[in-house]
C-alpha cells in the first residue's frame, strides 16, 4: 500500500518537475522474475525508474542510508534493501536472489555507483553473477537527464527533462556450475552494451526527429547459452 502511494507521488512529481517521458515500458514483463538493468548517474534513478515501470520494483541501496532515522524505515518500506559497497556482500546477494526467486522485479545498476550524466562505464561482476545465478529475464534501460537534474553532490534537484527507455529483454542461461568472475564480467558487459545501444537509438531519434529510429528496439535480442 505504501509503495503504491509513494510510486504514484513519485510519478506525479517526475512528470511535473522533470517532464518524465517513458519509452518501451511494454518490454518490462508483467509477472515473473526480472532484472531491470540501467545506467546510474543520480539518486533520482530508483524513484524515476519505479515511476516509469508498470510493475513494482525492488532495488538495493547503500547500507548507510538505512542508518538514517525514519528514512531507513521509509526506503525499506518501498522495497529497498541494504548493500555494502566495499568488497563483496554475500548477504545482499542472497537477498537479491531471494527477491528474484520470489518472482519479483529487481532494479540493478551494473556500474555500481553514480557517474557523470551520459557517460556509460564498465559493468561490475555483481550484476552478471546475479543474472547467471538467478536465470531471470534481464531488461536494459537507459536513463537520461537525472544526472543533470540531481548530480552527485547536489542536495536539491533542478527542473529538467528526464527520459527512461526500456529495451527488449536479454536472457542468460542459468548457471549451476559456478562460472568464474570473467564470465560474470562478460555478462555485465553485455548488459552495458545493450544500454549503450538504447542510448544510441535515443540520440539518433533526437537527431532525426523520427520516432521510427526506436522502432527496431523490440527486435533486439541477445541470447546466451554459454
Amino acid at each position: 500500500m505504501l509503495y503504491a502511494l509513494l510510486r504514484w507521488l513519485a510519478a506525479v512529481a517526475a512528470r511535473l518537475l522533470f517532464r518524465l517521458e517513458v519509452r518501451g515500458a511494454r518490454h518490462v514483463p508483467a509477472v515473473g522474475p526480472a532484472m531491470i538493468v540501467a545506467n546510474h548517474s543520480s539518486a533520482l534513478d530508483p524513484p524515476v525508474v519505479s515511476a516509469a515501470s508498470l510493475r513494482p520494483l525492488h532495488f538495493m541501496a547503500k547500507a548507510e542510508l538505512f542508518r538514517i532515522p525514519l528514512f531507513g524505515r521509509l526506503i525499506y518500506a518501498v522495497n529497498a534493501r541494504p548493500v555494502r559497497r566495499e568488497g563483496g556482500d554475500a548477504r545482499a546477494l542472497r537477498e537479491a536472489l531471494r527477491i528474484l526467486e520470489s518472482g519479483h522485479a529487481l532494479l540493478v545498476f551494473p556500474e555500481g555507483t553514480r557517474g557523470p550524466e551520459g557517460v556509460l562505464r564498465d559493468g561490475r561482476a555483481g550484476a552478471g553473477m546475479l543474472a547467471l545465478l538467478s536465470g531471470a529475464l534481464v531488461v536494459p534501460a537507459y536513463i537520461e537527464g537525472t544526472g543533470q537534474a540531481l548530480p552527485r553532490g547536489r542536495l536539491l534537484p533542478r527542473p529538467g527533462k528526464v527520459r527512461v527507455t526500456f529495451g527488449a529483454p536479454l536472457f542468460f542461461k542459468k548457471a549451476d556450475d559456478g562460472p568464474r568472475k570473467e564470465r560474470y564480467l562478460e555478462v555485465s558487459g553485455e548488459m552495458m552494451a545493450a544500454i549503450a545501444r538504447l542510448k544510441a537509438a535515443v540520440s539518433e531519434a533526437d537527431r532525426t526527429g523520427a520516432a521510427t529510429a526506436l522502432g527496431g528496439l523490440h527486435h533486439m535480442r541477445n541470447m546466451s547459452d554459454r
